[in-house]
């Protein structure tokens, strides 16, 4: 192999399932990566283990008082890691001049402006932060272009379609002979319920998700199909296409990833085990390839693939995102804030799983008073959304 220069990463999000996952493809490659920071939201005693394993030369936490916590348990245990904290901070190891490359793995809104940051620092983008493209995405490809970052999807559908497209994509599908997007789903563990029966599972139940290993908001939001939702809006940014060039297609057994079909007829997949490394390792060498400790796919003990069309009258999610996609403006930084305000509610059991798209919808159908053309207009249709999500909800449990 000819030589590698060292690559320094930035993990925002690192105790989170993804961060972990990239962290151990990082481990796996020394010679190619090192740990430049780590950020988690508030758990520091994992941030802390992380950073003896890995030696960054910052790691982040939201509050004040945790980083403190955090620096003394740091020179107690003789390490040099330096700890910060807050917003500000993240953005600035997202983009410190060292930095290659930032993994952004921060769940929900609080990825945006980090991400957002890399972004235009011009660094390898490894997004696994959707909502940052939901919210923002015309303001976030643009910071791209700008910048001449690079961008790489990790959500393992976008991924997977980012594999299944020519190399030069940009400038619309049809230009390069691609007829259609098809996003893969998992359906979520309520698949072949009844809508009585889904109205009111518990958090539970919504949790536990058939094939990945993920976060309590990304697993409920997996049981909606607010994850292929959102994923829908991200596609449509990602590779410059509209909603109606996007075919969700439930595939319980998660083994194709996703797909684009041609206009010759051909459909390409990129199959592989459900394990978010692939990915990530992706993403790190590109466009190289490189081992993610991730077994070959066994065909012969998948031994069947099924395909379905979701059904969008038990979960609305997926035709609430794609009408927020297709209003264009603020509607998608509108539909992903009441959404998150709703899965909190679910989760705390102030609301029924069944409520968290009525919620959505009741929102949605208010008249939302700004635009979303600067970062402070998105922000502002962020908090309009939430605190109308909240009042919603206190009227639905007065």
């Amino acid at each position: 192999m000819s030589h590698v220069s060292v690559q320094l990463v930035t993990v925002l999000g690192a105790t989170g399932s993804i961060g972990k996952s990239t962290l151990d493809v990082i481990a796996r490659h020394p010679e190619r990566y090192r740990v430049y920071a780590l950020t988690a939201h508030t758990s520091k005693e994992a941030l802390l283990d992380q950073c003896k394993a890995h030696s960054p030369r910052f790691a982040v936490l939201d509050d004040d008082a945790d980083a403190q916590w955090l620096q003394q348990a740091l020179r107690q245990a003789g390490s040099n890691t330096v700890a910060l904290a807050g917003q500000e901070a993240l953005c600035e190891v997202a983009q410190a001049p060292e930095v290659d490359t930032v993994m952004a793995a921060i769940v929900g809104a609080a990825g945006l402006l980090p991400s957002l940051a890399a972004a235009e620092a011009g660094k390898r983008v490894l997004l696994a932060n959707k909502e940052a493209l939901v919210m923002s995405g015309a303001l976030f490809m643009d910071a791209v272009a700008r910048s001449g970052a690079t961008l790489l999807p990790i959500d393992s559908e976008h991924n997977a379609i980012y594999q299944c497209l020519p190399s030069e994509h940009r400038g619309g599908l049809a230009k390069h002979g691609v007829r259609q997007l098809l996003l893969t789903a998992s359906g979520g563990p309520f698949r072949g319920w009844s809508a009585a029966d889904i109205a009111n599972v518990t958090p539970e139940q919504a949790c536990a998700h058939p094939n990945w290993s993920m976060g309590r908001k990304i697993s409920v939001d997996s049981a909606t199909l607010m994850n292929k939702g959102l994923e829908l809006i991200e596609a449509c940014w990602l590779f410059d296409a509209t909603p109606e060039q996007i075919q969700v297609v439930v595939h319980p057994q998660s083994v194709i990833h996703s797909m684009a079909a041609y206009d010759d007829g051909s459909v390409i997949a990129q199959l592989g085990n459900p394990d978010m490394r692939t990915p990530i390792a992706y993403g790190l060498a590109w466009p190289e390839r490189i081992d993610a400790g991730v077994e070959t796919l066994d065909l012969f003990q998948v031994a069947r693939l099924d395909f379905e069309a979701p059904d969008e009258t038990r979960f609305p999610c997926l035709r609430l995102a794609r009408e927020a996609m297709q209003a264009g403006g603020a509607a998608p930084a509108v539909l992903n804030a009441a959404n998150e305000v709703a899965v909190e509610a679910f989760l705390a059991e102030n609301i029924a799983f069944g409520a968290i798209p009525d919620v959505v919808a009741k929102v949605m159908a208010l008249p939302y008073p700004g635009q979303a053309d600067s970062l402070e207009r998105v922000l502002a249709a962020d908090r309009w959304a939430r605190e109308q999500a909240a009042h919603t909800i206190r009227q639905l449990t007065a």
